[in-house]
């Protein structure tokens, strides 16, 4: 889901949606809603705190997070205060 129809929010959530698919998923066929759920979950926790990103200068996500020195991307636009 994403924030107020973002458009930038969308392009993102779509992307993480390919590479899940594409990357973990991928070829995958379960009939159990529960068994792909939990494959879903632990597929999304792989890609958050060991698969590393160009776009966090090859670092995971939760890298990025948690250390301080490099600025986080962001494509929000940023409100201009005048």
């Amino acid at each position: 889901m994403t924030e107020k129809y973002d458009p930038y929010q969308n392009a993102i959530a779509e992307r993480i949606n390919g590479i899940l698919k594409q990357e973990f998923i991928k070829g995958i066929v379960v009939n159990d809603v529960g068994l792909m759920f939990k494959l879903v979950r632990q597929s999304v926790s792989i890609y958050n705190s060991k698969r590393p990103h160009y776009s966090c200068f090859m670092k995971t996500p939760e890298e990025m997070h948690k250390q301080r020195k490099i600025k986080i991307r962001t494509y929000k636009k940023q409100q201009h205060q005048g």
